[in-house]
């Protein structure tokens, strides 16, 4: 019986067919409900209110402290460390030795020593191999993302983390804070207090207008939402659901869920073998009608996800030799995919059609049926062009979207096609039953795809500009 990832791996001796069958299924938004109103209430929102997330549940928080710190960050991430001061914060991406991506996630610096790396659980099981095992003097602790199906258990966590985002969030921060109250620079921290308790705020902008996102102990978690609930109802806000938090992505740009690269090289070896065997990267399900004999074509390095100005060769890091080898405009980019009315109208209807097997089932507003998705983009000659990798839809838009990364010389406003639906009736997950695929026509658009978003964000952010 398998006793970590490489051992797994070995038995099973399939790492693409062992990950498309998972059993896993979608990825899920624990804890928060899934609607408070409607998805697309809750979606609107972020567009013309203001909404509250609450991001308490579904990432992992992993505290980084002590001399050695520093040095680990700068040696597993693609980022500059040159200048990173305290109160800050950076999207910290690492690479694995073959340069693809890991995960990403947010890293605030909160002191002069210390560090708190917030994302999926990839991201966060890199730097705790590599603190356990490098030699660094450091101290961490691992505070796990709340169980998918936690089944009346009790549920606790170090911090709450709520975002309050759209136009009218600062009037609502105001109102909290008693008076006008500076914006700091985008990922920029600072302190505010709300209900007598001093809360943690970062600068931020997910929803393409000034916004913070808000952090103390967790047992302050119900006293700080109910206080900032009421302060903004005045102001339109809503409380977002878990349905329709998961899709603000598509408007926004980020490609949340690549698969991490770390399933072939033999430089990952000891990390495979380190992996349990119940870890995220053991268990992960690959979804969609890309199918290739080679796991390593599902890795996506930096440029293709639009973190390519975030690479940095102003200091050693694994993955730099390989990167180093790329040459960053012949490397796909990322661009968002307008789905066509009519085509997303015959899979979203086909879960009614009574005389055949139909497509694959088209949720909404998150469609995604696996924790890494990827779907094949091609060309009107049936040339594979690129992946679509995060698809939904969005009521701001009223239209389906799908996040993908397309070769270079794709320009925007050019037609490709989405092949929706697995081959050969569907893989063994549990998200899947007997369905034919469909070619859906699509038009490259900008990303972010909102405008708002898109004329807002701090360069980097989301988009292919710096942080």
């Amino acid at each position: 019986m398998a006793n970590n990832l490489q051992e797994l791996l070995d038995e099973r001796g399939d790492t693409v067919e062992m990950l498309r069958n998972s059993r896993l299924g979608t990825y899920i938004y624990p804890v928060v409900p899934s609607e408070f109103s409607n998805w697309r209430r809750e979606q609107k929102a972020w567009r013309e209110t203001a909404v509250l997330y609450d991001q308490t549940h579904h990432m992992v928080n992993f505290f980084l402290s002590g001399p050695g710190a520093l040095q680990l960050l700068s040696d597993t991430g693609i980022n500059s460390f040159a200048n990173f001061p305290v109160d800050t914060a950076k999207q910290f991406v690492p690479t694995a030795s073959n340069g693809g991506v890991i995960g990403d996630g947010i890293l605030f610096h909160e002191d002069e020593r210390d560090y708190v790396y917030v994302g999926r659980a990839p991201g966060a099981n890199w730097l705790q191999f590599h603190a356990e095992t490098g030699g660094y003097d450091v101290e961490f602790r691992y505070d796990d993302r709340s169980p998918s199906r936690p089944y009346g258990q009790a549920v606790h966590r170090e911090y709450y983390r709520f975002q309050i985002q759209g136009p009218r969030a600062w009037d609502i921060i105001e109102k909290l804070n008693g008076g006008p109250l500076e914006k700091v620079r985008f990922f920029h921290m600072g302190h505010l207090e709300i209900a007598g308790r001093r809360v943690r705020t970062l600068r931020h902008g997910m929803a393409g207008a000034p916004g913070l996102e808000l952090w103390g102990p967790y047992e302050d978690h119900g006293l700080i939402r109910d206080a900032i609930l009421e302060a903004g109802a005045e102001f339109g806000i809503e409380p977002c659901g878990s349905r329709a938090y998961s899709s603000n992505t598509l408007e926004s740009g980020w490609i949340p869920s690549p698969l991490p690269a770390i399933y072939s090289s033999e430089a990952e070896r000891a990390y495979r073998e380190w992996l349990p065997t119940t870890s995220y990267e053991a268990i992960n399900a690959i979804a969609g009608s890309f199918v290739s004999d080679d796991i390593e074509d599902y890795y996506l390095n930096p440029w293709e996800l639009g973190y390519g100005s975030f690479v940095k060769f102003d200091h050693d890091f694994i993955g730099r030799d390989a990167l180093e080898k790329l040459e960053p405009e012949q490397q796909r980019r990322k661009v968002t995919l307008a789905w066509n009315d009519e085509d997303l109208a015959k899979i979203l209807t086909s879960v009614i059609d009574r005389d055949s097997e139909g497509y694959q089932f088209f949720d909404v507003p998150n469609a995604n049926y696996g924790s890494s998705n990827f779907d094949t983009v091609i060309d009107a000659d049936g040339t594979n062009i690129g992946l679509s990798l995060f698809t939904g839809v969005t009521a701001n838009e009223k239209r389906g979207l799908s996040l993908a990364t397309v070769d270079r010389d794709v320009p925007e406003g050019a037609e490709v096609r989405v092949v929706w639906g697995e081959p050969d009736g569907g893989s063994g997950k549990t998200t899947v039953e007997p369905h034919r695929p469909i070619e859906v026509r699509a038009i490259v658009s900008p990303v972010p795809y909102a405008t708002v978003a898109r004329e807002t964000y701090q360069g980097g952010w989301r988009s292919s500009g710096r942080l």
